[in-house]
């Protein structure tokens, strides 16, 4: 039998092409401002401090968790088109009106805030893509296509700053329209180029995207949420139960992932400026390159991940990648004997500590207590002695955090394709967007509950309780795995159509 037309897997093609793009501006609409976004709020509001900036920050992954199902929703009984088209059109909003938020006389933090909510409600169609790519893919395309998707992502992150680096040769003041009331500078002109990069996407999508099904052998469908033309050959594979066992455990890992990962992220800054004393500027910088690195290595990951997965299993890979994860938190667990250097002066000038911000240039809302006393103009560095586990927890060695960085920049991204790919496996030829729907609010929810969790763990217990419990939580995560190992196959498989 003919699987499908040469016309018909190019169109079907050039729409899943669309879809990676889609994820691409959805990623780089979270990044392209996130290094500005402090010394803006505190341009626009000196009212804001440290705590409404994490509020700002957390606001993206608040509005994808909200957005995500009801997008999702929308996508199984309508056309695709429509919800990744709105959720664009709200994004563009979005940009806009953070572009305005130094008009008002007032209340500036608030439309930022409001401003970056949207963008993330809008960033919500990452649901819609992925059941999309499930649904458009046969069980041999899904795990390339599923990379290819979490590449683009990556790519958008790693792009998002450099963009908004360029940017910066603008200037703080940059050229104001007045008749437009628009300051173009820095700060703007990231988010007017996210804009116009998703009004370039909303053309795309009317132009190329088209609704394309196909069961798991890559015959073509018929389209349950629209009137699309495509055979009934579907009808009868979509007979049978999902298993929701292995849908909520699946769920369970992505969201242990996803919580890992932010911890890291969270964990950089603070911890190299108290290991090593660098300085804000200098642990910006270093941690910046480390994290680019860390994002090449992933995009390869994605890459390699796709050949590997055919001759292994999915199932596996997973596995490996925890075990990876885990590993590489196992090495941050301090096991020297010489502590870090601690800040003294403030004992010496008997000067009372106060709260300041740490580097809020990544994007998280933990608070570092250093110390600043008022007679001294140079930066302080080291351990703040206010956090009593300087005084007894070993340091944790350069060589140890680059090897860890290396390793957890090996494991996330495996983890992360492979939870993806198994999720829309196990769903099967049903509509998935719901579904995905919740699998994007539970990453959602993890990044915004891992940098709370370690700031809280980090600052008050230190590096090795922080450390030794994340350890604790992958390792129950591969514990998870193990009893859901064997319900982890295809729907197709499960009701044997089709051998594993």
């Amino acid at each position: 039998d003919v699987v499908e037309t040469q016309e018909h897997y190019k169109s079907r093609w050039r729409s899943i092409w669309i879809m990676y793009l889609t994820m691409f501006l959805s990623s780089v609409g979270f990044s392209i401002v996130i290094m500005s976004v402090w010394p803006y709020l505190q341009k626009i509001d000196p009212t804001a401090d440290a705590s409404f900036l994490g509020w700002i920050i957390a606001s993206y992954s608040i509005g994808q968790m909200v957005a995500s199902p009801l997008f999702g929703l929308w996508s199984n009984y309508r056309p695709r088109g429509e919800p990744l088209v709105i959720s664009t059109a709200i994004s563009v909003a979005a940009n806009c009106l953070y572009a305005y938020v130094h008009v008002p006389h007032s209340h500036n933090k608030y439309y930022m805030l409001t401003a970056r909510a949207l963008v993330g409600f809008g960033a919500g169609n990452v649901a819609v893509v992925r059941s999309y790519i499930a649904g458009a893919t046969s069980l041999t395309e899904r795990t390339s296509a599923m990379a290819n998707t979490s590449a683009c992502q990556a790519v958008g992150f790693i792009l998002g700053p450099v963009f908004q680096t360029c940017f910066t040769l603008i200037g703080e003041e940059g050229v104001t329209w007045k008749f437009l009331c628009l300051q173009l500078n820095m700060y703007t002109a990231p988010v007017l180029f996210g804009a116009l990069l998703g009004i370039i996407n909303i053309i795309l999508i009317f132009a190329i995207f088209r609704e394309h099904r196909v069961d798991d052998m890559g015959r073509q469908c018929k389209n349950i949420n629209s009137d699309g033309e495509g055979s009934d050959v579907l009808d009868q594979n979509t007979e049978g139960s999902i298993d929701h066992v292995a849908v909520v455990a699946l769920n369970v890992l992505f969201f242990v992932i996803l919580f890992v990962f932010a911890v890291f992220e969270t964990i950089a800054t603070p911890l190299t400026m108290d290991m090593y004393s660098w300085t804000r500027k200098e642990a910006v910088f270093y941690n910046g390159i480390i994290l680019s690195v860390i994002g090449i290595e992933s995009v390869i990951v994605f890459m390699v991940v796709k050949m590997l997965s055919k001759k292994t299993g999915e199932r596996a890979i997973l596995h490996a990648g925890l075990l990876i994860v885990l590993v590489g938190f196992f090495i941050l667990l301090p096991w020297g004997k010489k502590l870090p250097n601690v800040q003294w002066q403030e004992i010496k000038n008997n000067s009372i500590p106060r709260m300041v911000p740490t580097e809020m240039l990544t994007p998280f809302w933990s608070l570092q207590e250093m110390q600043l006393p008022s007679n001294h103009t140079a930066e302080p560095v080291g351990c703040p002695v206010t956090q009593s586990w300087c005084l007894n927890t070993p340091m944790i060695y350069l060589a140890q955090y680059i090897s860890s960085d290396v390793l957890i920049g090996l494991g996330y991204p495996v983890c992360n394709v492979m939870s993806y790919t198994l999720y829309s496996k196990v769903l099967g030829p049903k509509p998935q967007g719901v579904y995905m729907g919740w699998l994007t609010a539970s990453g959602s929810g993890a990044r915004i509950l891992g940098p709370v969790f370690v700031s809280q763990i980090y600052t008050h217990l230190g590096p090795r309780w922080a450390f030794s419990l994340i350890c604790g939580i992958v390792v129950v995560a591969l514990l998870l795995l193990e009893i859901v190992y064997k319900r982890l196959i295809a729907f197709s498989v499960r009701y044997g159509r089709m051998q594993e």
